[in-house]
């Protein structure tokens, strides 16, 4: 999948050069960021309505779509799709495939205020944690 999507992004910066008249991928990469943020999100959107009413097919042609928007959201913002196989690489090793980053508290307790150097220190604290990964486990029939 990696080949297809380092394909399509390199397909996107070739045709950044296009005429907008005739190119859609350049008419998106010339509106800039909120325009490509914009599309991005409407097929993210409907992924999910689709995915909700349970129209397989639909989820297969709006991904692609998905994909193809964040592709252009990539090149525009200079991002290879290689930045992201780093960062996926990255969280593997220390939370496991499918765990994404822990997320800190938004807000600081409503008596406190926030202490900046605990915050950083929690920060920093995050990128030295290693976890194994992630395995379902397969549990033993109960004896009746």
């Amino acid at each position: 999948m990696s080949d297809s999507l380092e394909r399509l992004c390199k397909a996107v910066e070739a045709a950044r050069g296009l005429d907008p008249a005739v190119s859609r991928t350049a008419r998106l990469l010339r509106r800039g960021p909120a325009k490509m943020a914009k599309k991005l999100a409407e097929e993210a959107i409907e992924v999910a309505i689709d995915a909700v009413g349970g129209k397989r097919e639909d989820v297969v042609r709006e991904s692609a779509d998905l994909l193809y928007n964040l592709s252009v959201l990539w090149v525009g913002l200079g991002i290879k799709p290689q930045d992201v196989w780093d960062e996926m690489d990255r969280r593997e090793r220390d939370f496991g495939i499918a765990e994404k980053l822990p997320k800190l508290p938004l807000k600081p307790p409503l008596n406190k205020k926030p202490d900046l150097k605990v915050a950083v220190a929690k920060v920093a604290a995050v990128g030295r944690v290693s976890r194994r990964p992630i395995a379902a486990q397969r549990t033993a029939a109960k004896p009746r």
